[in-house]
């Protein structure tokens, strides 16, 4: 969803992190950044979707897509 996409692309804008590619379908946004700021995007991401909540158990996948 486009709110969705908004509010993730803003996450990372906000923590300083730059993204290399974005893509987009019905289900899924999937995000190119650099290795060294994957940590940080994923606290991003997780804060700006309020799921880093201690009541609650999210799923994100994150990686070096090698």
């Amino acid at each position: 969803p486009p709110r969705a996409s908004a509010q993730l692309v803003g996450a990372l804008r906000d923590a300083g992190i730059h993204s290399e590619r974005i893509s987009t379908s019905e289900i899924r946004i999937s995000v190119v950044t650099r290795e060294d700021s994957l940590d940080d995007a994923v606290r991003a991401v997780h804060t700006a979707f309020e799921l880093d909540a201690a009541d609650g158990e999210a799923v994100v996948y994150a990686g070096t897509g090698r």
